[in-house]
């Protein structure tokens, strides 16, 4: 979705949002603050407001970027305006489900911290119940833990790199009842909105990924649905490669569809032709879900512009 710059730059306040760098590093401690935001946001492309939950006040939440081993200080703060509970949950983390993950009420604020042992990508949500109701309301995001050895033969440097992460929209996001049925599911969301980065389907999509014919597109991709598996295919092309939970040492070749289960993060790279402009779709193949907006198009064209899916431009708004 389109924000205002002062929007983004509250996405990236607190955050470690940067490039993997191709050597050893040292450690850091990266300090991350969120806000838990019960707030209306727009979630299609022209503009349908939903009553959502949020962390920062968008769907999906900031993308924290750190490199194994980093020290991340985390806050999470709960406004006396909000009326629920919220938590953090980041899957990162291996800590006290009891104390680190205990839901705070509002009005008060929670500090704590982890390190980030394990390379990958990995989901973050509200773990304050009804869980399911938290999430599919729009609280979740995605941490990127780097490799601490950087790139390698077997784990090449991108060209470009998006993040992509697919939820579930519900009819009545107060039904929670429903929601564990999996009833009243209406729409896939795609960084928030339905048919988000697809102009083939929806005359109101202005975006699209973009890239270079030949270039390495890495892909961050988490499940974010609260019920259901992801096929994730791309139309007119083969996964190069795919990283299972984002870990380099966890790699398989030449993929056509890769299954990713909810709350899984996973890195899929595609490398288009490098003599003529082509044009991907990447899809969940549960047509169900692809024909109710998990559908994004990938143009790789010559004149793709040159800062989109570099530095901090992982996630189109």
């Amino acid at each position: 979705m389109r924000l205002a710059k002062k929007t983004l730059a509250s996405l990236c306040a607190g955050l470690a949002i940067g490039g993997l760098l191709s050597g050893p590093a040292q450690a850091r401690t990266v300090k991350v603050v969120m806000t838990a935001k019960e707030v209306n946001i727009p979630i299609d492309n022209k503009g349908t407001m939903y009553p959502a939950w949020t962390f920062n006040g968008t769907i999906p939440g900031p993308v924290v970027r750190v490199r194994q081993g980093d020290t991340v200080d985390f806050t999470l703060i709960n406004p006396a305006s909000n009326k629920n509970s919220h938590a953090m949950d980041f899957h990162a983390a291996q800590v006290d489900v009891l104390k680190e993950f205990a839901p705070i009420k509002p009005g008060t604020r929670e500090h704590w911290k982890f390190v980030a042992k394990v390379p990958g990508v990995f989901m973050y949500h509200c773990g304050a119940m009804p869980m399911i109701e938290h999430i599919a309301r729009g609280m979740y995001g995605v941490i990127i833990v780097d490799p601490k050895g950087g790139y390698s033969r077997k784990f090449p440097k991108p060209d470009r790199e998006y993040v992509l992460v697919q939820g579930q929209l519900f009819q009545h996001p107060d039904d929670y009842q429903a929601m564990l049925l999996n009833k009243n599911w209406t729409n896939s969301l795609v960084n928030g909105k339905v048919f988000h980065y697809d102009p083939v389907h929806d005359p109101n999509a202005r975006q699209a990924l973009v890239a270079k014919p030949g270039e390495r597109v890495r892909i961050y991709f988490v499940n974010a649905n609260v019920n259901l598996p992801v096929a994730l295919h791309p139309i007119a092309g083969i996964w190069d490669r795919v990283y299972i939970n984002g870990n380099p040492r966890n790699v398989l070749y030449g993929m056509q569809t890769y299954g990713v289960a909810a709350t899984e993060g996973d890195i899929l790279d595609i490398v288009s032709p490098k003599d003529r402009p082509t044009n991907n779709a990447i899809v969940d193949h549960q047509l169900n879900a692809a024909l109710r907006g998990a559908i994004t198009v990938l143009m790789n064209t010559p004149d793709a512009d040159p800062k989109a899916g570099r530095g901090t431009n992982l996630v189109l708004k």
